[in-house]
């Protein structure tokens, strides 16, 4: 068998909001495999990677012209604009933030933005809030936004701008945003704020009340679910990040074929199909057995989020699963990052930070983030210089302190009520005199108080009356 071409362009498909038609991502699969691609990944930003073997200008520019779609070839100038619309419909959802309007605001960005552009649900808890240097985040207030800035040569943490923006006036902050902070002009967020002030005309109200970050808990977002009425939603992930042209060409046809009008991208390197009818489940069925397709990984294999196109940090997190899965304990709701280089936004409850003393010897940091909430940004050293031998364990460790820490403090049923005052008006006897030890009333010659169970009297009580000790006592009713 002859050697296989190396790859020598990756092209970067800008998917908007992580949202396109079955029918745009065909034309781009058809694309990537004329370009000699065997398979696609996705990127952190909801965007598409091609690893082609040869460039065609002409085609690639033909097919993304067709369908409005912005592309680059082995360079980063340019940015995607991440949403949460992948959420929409399966995850908590402010009421007014509906499909329409993820549509209107991503449709208002007709320039190509040189920074990380974020338009987020604050309710959901699948895409992060902040990992933009623009972050439009969705107040409770109809049509208006939170605006958070985070640019790392000024301050890691997210800078909130202190007015909420109109809907229809993102737009125009986002680009005097860009313009002022790519020209130099400013290297503080007061003065970004002054001049977005200063200059662009917006509708705006000031900011009432403070942002509530989504739950801790982490969503699964695999396999055959429920959406509404007589719909369905798919979710469908490959742990090596690598999509197999052919087995994804074969779904968007059948989405075509049964009328799924979009695919949502995740930044989990994932992606999601809404709208599938209970009619048509029995054909998904058939193919994603076709293809072998699995649809049920593990919560501990799905919530990684890894560099694109790092195999030292996929490698890793193939050991880190197979030991954690010998371990048999749950990571269900948190969330890991392997961070390999300084250029990754981190936004997981738990990071596994590469540390290279030399050539020879490589250790790790484990970080977690403050109430392992990804969104808080602030983050915790947990160990620092440690082997890769014992990552396993203290993995295990902080799993088990974030299961310790979960606020389990529900108020007590009705029923469990019921039965636990059941259990307390237990009446004691004692078998040799009769006399009754009574719950309700303890034994105050002995400095029992009242309320106090049978079961919590010390081993060396004694009947008050007969001397008898506690194991002459049976239970009365």
């Amino acid at each position: 068998m002859g050697k296989k071409k190396e790859v020598k362009e990756l092209v970067r498909v800008f998917v908007k909001g992580g949202i396109i038609s079955p029918g745009d991502f065909l034309k781009v699969l058809i694309v990537a495999e004329k370009l000699g691609a065997e398979y696609i990944h996705f990127g952190s930003r909801q965007d598409i990677l091609l690893p082609v073997k040869e460039q065609d200008q002409v085609s690639l520019e033909q097919t993304f012209q067709s369908i409005r779609t912005e592309y680059e070839i082995n360079t980063f100038n340019y940015q995607n604009i991440s949403s949460s619309y992948v959420s929409q419909d399966i995850l908590p959802s402010k009421a007014w933030l509906v499909s329409h309007i993820y549509h209107y605001v991503l449709d208002s960005f007709d320039y190509r933005p040189q920074l990380r552009i974020n338009v987020v649900d604050s309710s959901q808890s699948l895409v992060p809030l902040f990992t933009g240097q623009i972050n439009f985040v969705a107040s409770n207030q109809e049509n208006f936004w939170y605006v958070y800035l985070r640019f790392r040569n000024i301050e890691e943490t997210p800078w909130q701008m202190p007015l909420l923006v109109y809907t229809e006036d993102l737009v125009k902050v986002a680009q005097t945003v860009e313009k002022h902070y790519l020209d130099g002009s400013v290297d503080n967020y007061q003065d970004l704020f002054r001049h977005v002030s200063e200059t662009t005309q917006m509708n705006t109200q000031p900011v009432t009340e403070d942002l509530v970050l989504p739950e801790t808990h982490f969503p699964y977002y695999e396999g055959m679910n429920r959406l509404r009425d007589d719909k369905n939603w798919l979710g469908l992930y490959w742990r090596s990040n690598e999509y197999r042209i052919s087995t994804l060409q074969a779904i968007m046809k059948r989405c075509i074929d049964t009328e799924v009008g979009k695919v949502s991208l995740t930044p989990w390197k994932s992606f999601i199909i809404k709208g599938i009818s209970d009619k048509d489940l029995i054909g998904w069925e058939k193919l994603m057995g076709k293809f072998g397709m699995n649809l049920r990984h593990s919560a501990l294999e799905l919530n990684w989020h890894l560099p694109a196109l790092d195999r030292e940090a996929l490698e890793l997190k193939f050991y880190l699963v197979r030991e954690l899965d010998k371990q048999d304990i749950s990571t269900y709701g948190l969330t890991f990052t392997i961070k390999t280089s300084d250029d990754i936004t981190l936004f997981t409850s738990i990071v596994i930070e590469k540390h290279t003393i030399s050539p020879e010897t490589t250790t790790y940091n484990i970080l977690y983030s403050k109430n392992f909430n990804a969104n808080e940004i602030e983050y915790r050293t947990y160990a620092a210089d440690v082997p890769k031998s014992v990552l396993t364990s203290l993995i295990v460790e902080l799993s088990q302190m974030y299961f310790d820490n979960l606020d389990d403090s529900s108020p007590e049923s009705h029923k469990v009520k019921q039965i636990n005052d059941q259990i307390s008006d237990r009446v004691y006897q004692c078998s040799h005199c009769l006399t009754l030890y009574d719950p309700t009333y303890g034994d105050p010659k002995a400095n029992i108080l009242s309320g106090t169970l049978f079961g919590d009297l010390h081993k060396d009580y004694c009947c008050p009356t007969c001397g008898a000790d506690k194991s002459a006592f049976a239970l009365l009713r």
